[in-house]
This record gives structure tokens, sequence and C-alpha cells, in this order.
């Protein structure tokens, strides 16, 4: 493996508060040094004057699509995707074909990463066999397999009872559930937020009840299980009111916004545009608030993408017929930059936090951390660059993006796994 000597960066490490100028010695893939006007011979320098050099950041919910849909995306693509946007270790749903529902997917998905990923890829368990919600998977040979988490992203544990069996299970093998809520008898036909844009548009609603009942649900089985729960891509102010409450009361209850739930609203749905579809769907104005305020307030504990990608002949139809679902990982520091930090409502220290820390501690990663003897992951960003996001540039295999030739204030310079360089502006 290479040395890698990353000089004069900004280093900003919330495990330590850091946040100070500064060296990084990389060598045999983990930090062997930090501290000031570092020399070392036989080095690769990395000259980081002027950027933030932060821990590496990690993406708890992405689709990789691979085994069943490489159609729509790969390992190595989407790998190569998250690395553009600054991540050096992402987390892979289940809802692939077959599902990651046993230790053989599982044990394909790393044997396939350690292959063709230029990132870490950690992948998450389904919950029930084949994600159909009745008869629970293999989730202690799928962690003892690999698996960091177990879910039925995309489909909800709708039986409760075997949500509950699911919590038990998984408190016993250590291991976070994290659960799509969604009730789909409230929200069975609808395609964007049940509100005013919906009947101006003519499009069937989705109420925020249907993520709120569901919220409730599972807080609810976390108290009664005493398991690890994480609620995926929060986009309700009543269910965010409902996490508050939960960890006030001490609960082992966390949970993740998604950018685009942050930077987007129902209003902008207002052309029919299918790149604007996901589920969560866009909430309103006042929930999105209540979102950034959540943020602000520490209630939030990671911010994840829930890249969904599709192909433009599956994306590109009427929006009553095209599937859910956005690409993600090459915008979502530069979406977080600008709502987040330069609107002045959160510190680069806390954005920092919430693509690192947070995630790493949900999940028992060994990451998020910069100190001597940990692994040489790096994201090195520019909070000031001016750049514009071109979809049809993208390392992902889709380009199903809202953001499409938005220019943006911030975003990632370059990302080191394992003290390699894997992308560069």
């Amino acid at each position: 493996m290479p040395k890698l000597l990353i000089k004069n960066g900004r280093i900003i490490d919330p495990a330590s508060g850091t946040d100070r100028i500064g060296d990084i010695l990389i060598k045999g893939g983990h930090i062997v040094r930090i501290g000031e006007d570092l020399h070392a011979t036989g080095v690769i320098g990395f000259d980081a004057t002027g950027l933030i050099v932060a821990p590496g950041f990690i993406d708890m919910h992405v689709h990789l699509r691979e085994p069943g849909f490489e159609h729509a995306e790969t390992i190595e693509s989407g790998s190569k995707a998250a690395a553009a946007g600054g991540f050096t270790s992402i987390c892979c749903m289940p809802n692939t074909n077959p599902v990651n529902d046993d230790a053989t997917v599982t044990r394909y998905i790393i044997e396939r990463a350690s292959h063709s990923a230029v990132v870490n890829v950690f992948p998450i368990g389904a919950i029930t066999e084949d994600c159909a919600g009745e008869k629970l998977a293999s989730i202690g040979s799928m962690k003892e397999a690999g698996a960091v988490a177990i879910s039925d992203d995309g489909r909800p544990v709708m039986n409760s009872r075997v949500m509950r069996r699911a919590m038990e299970y998984a408190r016993a093998f250590d291991i976070p559930v994290i659960d799509h809520c969604e009730d789909l008898n409230l929200s069975a036909g609808g395609d964007m937020h049940e509100g005013f844009h919906s009947v101006r548009l003519g499009l069937r609603g989705i109420p925020s009840s249907a993520e709120d009942v569901m919220v409730a649900r599972d807080i609810l089985l976390a108290e009664l299980t005493g398991a690890r729960l994480h609620v995926a891509h929060l986009s309700s102010r009543r269910s965010l009111e409902m996490i508050a409450d939960a960890k006030a009361r001490k609960l082992p209850v966390t949970c993740e916004v998604s950018p685009h739930h942050i930077a987007l609203t129902d209003a902008d749905v207002a052309f029919y545009d299918s790149n604007y579809k996901m589920k969560p769907p866009l909430r309103s104005e006042a929930d999105t608030e209540a979102l950034v305020q959540g943020i602000a307030d520490g209630l939030v504990d990671a911010i994840a993408t829930d890249h969904a990608p599709h192909p433009g002949s599956e994306k590109m139809q009427e929006f009553e017929k095209c599937p859910f679902g956005i690409i993600g990982l090459e915008t979502a520091l530069a979406v977080a930059l600008e709502k987040l930090v330069h609107s002045g409502r959160i510190s680069l220290m806390r954005l920092v936090e919430l693509f690192t820390t947070g995630p790493a501690r949900i999940l028992g990663l060994n990451r998020g951390r910069l100190e001597v003897g940990a692994p040489g992951d790096v994201t090195i960003f520019d909070p000031e660059l001016c750049w514009t996001y071109d979809v049809n540039r993208s390392f992902s295999r889709s380009k199903n993006s809202p953001f499409h030739g938005r220019t943006f204030r911030g975003g990632p310079v370059a990302t080191v796994v394992k003290g390699a360089v894997v992308w560069r502006r």
C-alpha cells in the first residue's frame, strides 16, 4: 500500500473534537501520525491547503442493485459514485435479486466488493425472507457473514408480531433494526405527499400519517424489546417529534434524514418530473423546516442518501407509473453544505459528525474518526468550491436525479480509502 501525506489541511474530527490545521500520514492502510510539519520519505504528497480534511464519510443507506438488477447499478459503479461524492464507506440495502436474506448472498456481496468496489462496502441483511414481511430471515448467520444491520427497506414490515420477533432477535445478536416506516394501507396508490400540491396536480397523495403511525409502532416495540431501532429516511415533522420523545426517555432509537428531504418540498413536483418521485415523498415546507431544525438541535443522528438508481427506461414514464427513488451519492455533501452550513443552521463540525461518527456509532463500525491506528479513510472537501452537477457525467449507471444542472457552493475534492486516493476532482 502507498504512503500518503496529507499536508496543511483543516482537520475536523468530531470524535476527538479536533479543529485545527495539520498533517496526516497514512501508511499500510492506517493513520500512523497526525501533527504539524510532518515529513516522511517515499510518500505521495497531497496539499490540502484551504481544504477540510475529515474522517471518511459513511453513507448508511445505499441501494447497489447487485445482484439481480445490474442494469440499474452495480457494486463497482455505485462505489465509484460514492467515491465521487466523498464517501469512503457505504452500506447496501438487501432488496436485490436474490434478496440478501441469508449468509450466502451476504458473502457474495462482500466478495464482489473486495474485487470491484473502490470504497468499503458493508451489507445490510433483510429482516424477513425475500423482504416479504412474513418469516424472519437468517439474522444470526448474516451477521456472522458480515451484515452490519437488518432492514426490509423498500418494503415496510407491516406485521407487528413479526417486527417484534425481529427486534428480539436483533437485540440478542446485538445488531440494529433499520425500518422503512410506511403503513401501506394509508399510502396505497399514492404518488406524492398528500396536500395542496397533490390536489392541484391531480396526483394521488401519501399522507404523512402513513409514516407517523409506523414510527410510533416501532418506538413502542423498541421500548418493549430493548432493541436498537433506526428509522430510515425520516421525512415527517410528527415523526421527528416522536423520535425526540423517545430520545428524551433514553430509548435506543436513532434516525437519519436524506439530503433531498431538506432541500426540496412537494412544491417542486410542479412539472410532473419523475426525478422528484421518491418514497417517502417530498413533504411540505413545514416538514422540511422541522427536519432542518431537528438536525440543528441534535435530534437527527445521520445524513444518508437513500441512493436508489433506476434506468431511464423505467424512470422516464408518466409520474403515476414510474418507480420511486432517486440517486444522490454525488450531490449529498453539496446539498448538506448549502442547506445546513452556508445557511448558518449548523457548524462544519456538526456536518462532519452527521456523515461520520453518527452512522459509525449506529452501525458499530470501526470508522468515522481520525486518530493514530484508525483506518486511513479520509474525505477532503472544499466548502467554497463552485461547481455544477451534470448527471450525464455521473459514475452511476442510472441518471435519476432532481439536481441535474444545479450549481452548488461546496463539494468533495478527494476521497482516500486505506491511504489510496480513489477519486480526485
